[in-house]
C-alpha cells in the first residue's frame, strides 16, 4: 500500500503549505486518490521450484527453502534468531515484521537437519567473536539494557554475516546478518542456469508458499495469518493465480 500513502503524504504536504504558510484556506479540493491496477503475482509450480532449488548449495539454498517453506520475506529469514526457531513445534517467530507485527509462521520438517548444522555453527562463531570482546548486533535500547546480551546463544544471528562492522548507533563493533544481496544474487544465477522463463526473485517463493497451501485445499484463513496479512483481501489474491480454484471451481468445458 506504499503507493496509496505516497499519494496520502503529497496531499497533506500541499494542504500544509498553503494553511500554514501561504495563509490561504483551501477548501473542499474533492481529490480523490487513485486506485492501483492489480496485478498478478508471479508463481512457481513444484517442478520449477525443485528445479531452482536443485541448482543452489550452501546458504543461500537453505534461505530460499525457507522463503518457500515458510512463506517468508527475504530479510525476515536473515534477521532469524536462534532463539526464533523451534525445532520441536516445526515453527518460526518473525519478529518486527511488515508492520512491525510479530507473527509465527511454518518449519518445513526438511529444514530441520540443515538447520542444526547453521545453528551449531552459528554458536561457534559467536563464542569466536565474544572472546574478541564483541557478538551479534542488537537493537539499541536491547542492548543499552543488557550490555551483556550479545554474549547470549539467544541473540545469535542463524546467518551471520561473513564480515563484522560498526554498529549504526552505537559505533562498537558487532557482527550483523548476512546482506539479501547474497541470496538474490545466489538466486538468479540458479533461475538462468534452470532455464525457468518467468521473473523470479526471493519474492516469488512468498507468493508460491501461499498459492501451494491454497491449491493442496488450506483454509485461506489460515495462510492470511502465516503471511501476516491484516486484510483477507491482499490474502485472496492468490486465488486467482490457482488454475483451479482454491473453492474447487473448475472450467464448465472440463465438466462436458
Amino acid at each position: 500500500m506504499e503507493w496509496y500513502n505516497t499519494q496520502k503524504v503529497a496531499l497533506n504536504s500541499l494542504a500544509f503549505l498553503y494553511q500554514q504558510y501561504l495563509k490561504v484556506e483551501l477548501g473542499d479540493l474533492g481529490f480523490t486518490l487513485a486506485t492501483k491496477q492489480r496485478t498478478l503475482p508471479v508463481v512457481l509450480s513444484p517442478k520449477e521450484v525443485s528445479l531452482i532449488l536443485a541448482n543452489m548449495n550452501g546458504t543461500a539454498k537453505l534461505v530460499v527453502e525457507m522463503l518457500y517453506g515458510s512463506g517468508m520475506r527475504v530479510n525476515e529469514c536473515l534477521r532469524l534468531r536462534l532463539q526464533d526457531i523451534n525445532i520441536d513445534n516445526l515453527s518460526l517467530t518473525i519478529r518486527d515484521g511488515k508492520g512491525n507485527k510479530d507473527r509465527q509462521t511454518l518449519l518445513s520438517q526438511s529444514c530441520c537437519s540443515k538447520l542444526i548444522s547453521f545453528i551449531d555453527k552459528s554458536i561457534k562463531l559467536q563464542e569466536k567473536d565474544n572472546s574478541n570482546g564483541f557478538g551479534p548486533s542488537l537493537p539499541y535500547s536491547l542492548g543499552k539494557k543488557y550490555p551483556n546480551a550479545f554474549r547470549q546463544p539467544a541473540w545469535m544471528f542463524l546467518f551471520p554475516s561473513i564480515n563484522i562492522c560498526e554498529h549504526p548507533v552505537t559505533k562498537v563493533l558487532c557482527r550483523h546478518h548476512r546482506h539479501d544481496s547474497t541470496i538474490r544474487k545466489a538466486l538468479q544465477k540458479s533461475v538462468k542456469v534452470s532455464q525457468i522463463m518467468k521473473k523470479v526473485n526471493c519474492h516469488t517463493f512468498r507468493h508460491s508458499f501461499a498459492t501451494h497451501l491454497l491449491q493442496t485445499g488450506t483454509d485461506i484463513r489460515t495462510v492470511q495469518e502465516l503471511l501476516g496479512h491484516n486484510d483477507i483481501n491482499t490474502t485472496q489474491i492468490y486465488t486467482h493465480v490457482l488454475g483451479q480454484h482454491y473453492a474447487g471451481t473448475v472450467s464448465p468445458l472440463d465438466t462436458l
